[in-house]
């Protein structure tokens, strides 16, 4: 038994990292046509365009494992039909039980490499990449409205004209409020810097102060503010949710529920980053039933099309019930592992009818 477990093992690891490759070169080089549009503007020539596809493919792989685990698993499993290997192993005493069970050990790689560049790898290659873009175009990273990009901060609103690659600020006024909602200051800097334990270094800063119905005006070169904001809640700006690391995501969700600003968008993201990864299994659970459907004619191809239908459909349906959530407030956590619990039941339940039919 353990030779053919290890024998399944190795066709199923070997169809699903080849399909991966497949299917990352191909949306990396739908990354490079879309990315041709921008080259020569400023620095973005091609070396640079290059870097930027290369450093945009373990955000793919994170997509794209789940996807890759089911079309490799039924190319395996059809292979293994098509020469009657299979047949084989189930007239050995594989069970159609036992051979799930097996695939969710298999699995369990899959939903650790997932894990592994969905949390440290992807969020820093699709930061640096996006940084990487922005500095070579000389363009802006937020500037949300015409007034800039506004934030609230503890008793205070934050208004930066421009957030620049490097978390750098342009034009920021802050509006800071007493104990009984007054406004107290008003500070205005021609540009701000990250120093580190959430302290900014403004530069030019001409400063305000309300008292007792009068105001007093003072300038200064250089001043310290401590802030709430971080680079890593910046960020988020740089890189969408669903790309985001779990724990910036955290972060940022409690930083938004401090300041009684609405989280749903952010917490769809946050329990889909923990739900996402076993996605993986769950599709392998649902190449499985395929196996014991002998096809005479194309029955490879006819397979590997199904699996690519089926995890398009799991991508649009991941997508389309986050935007579902949003727009009639469904918890978080229904929206983000609703479709892969469907599809677990569905694996589940065709399993159920091909065993019946034995």
């Amino acid at each position: 038994m353990k030779i053919l477990n290890r024998y399944l093992a190795r066709e199923i690891y070997g169809s699903t990292f080849f399909v991966l490759f497949a299917l990352l070169m191909l949306f990396g080089f739908f990354d490079l046509i879309h990315e041709l549009g921008e080259l020569g503007k400023g620095s973005y020539q091609l070396p640079k365009v290059l870097l930027f596809v290369l450093l945009t493919l373990p955000g793919h792989v994170y997509e794209l494992l789940p996807v890759a685990a089911l079309i490799g698993t039924l190319f395996a499993l059809a292979k293994l039909v098509q020469n009657s290997e299979f047949t084989v192993m189930r007239v050995s005493g594989l069970s159609i039980q036992r051979i799930a069970f097996s695939l969710v050990r298999f699995g369990f790689l899959f939903v650790l490499l997932t894990f592994l560049f969905g949390e440290l790898i992807a969020p820093f290659s699709e930061t640096t990449a996006q940084q990487l873009r922005l500095k070579s175009l000389s363009s802006v990273v937020a500037q949300e409205f015409r007034s800039g990009m506004w934030v609230k901060d503890e008793k205070s609103f934050v208004n930066v004209r421009e957030l620049l690659p490097g978390t750098k600020l342009v034009d920021v006024k802050i509006y800071e409020f007493d104990a009984e909602n007054r406004l107290s200051n008003i500070s205005f800097a021609k540009e701000g810097e990250y120093l580190e334990d959430s302290k900014w270094r403004l530069k030019d800063v001409v400063q305000t102060h309300f008292e007792n119905g009068h105001s007093t005006v003072k300038s200064m070169p250089e001043a310290d503010w401590r802030s709430v904001l971080t680079p890593e809640i910046l960020n988020v700006l740089l890189v969408v949710p669903e790309q985001m690391s779990t724990w910036n995501l955290y972060s940022y969700v409690e930083h938004l529920r401090e300041n009684n600003q609405k989280t749903t968008r952010y917490e769809i993201a946050l329990w889909s980053k923990l739900a996402y990864p076993f996605a993986a299994i769950v599709m392998m659970l649902l190449a499985l039933p395929f196996a014991y459907h002998q096809i005479r004619m194309g029955g490879v191809s006819a397979k590997i099309f199904s699996g690519i239908m089926l995890g398009l459909a799991f991508h649009l349906l991941n997508r389309l019930f986050a935007h579902l959530g949003l727009l009639y407030g469904w918890p978080p956590l229904f929206s983000a592992i609703l479709p892969t619990v469907l599809f677990l039941l569905a694996a589940i339940a065709m399993m159920w009818w091909v065993e019946s039919k034995r």
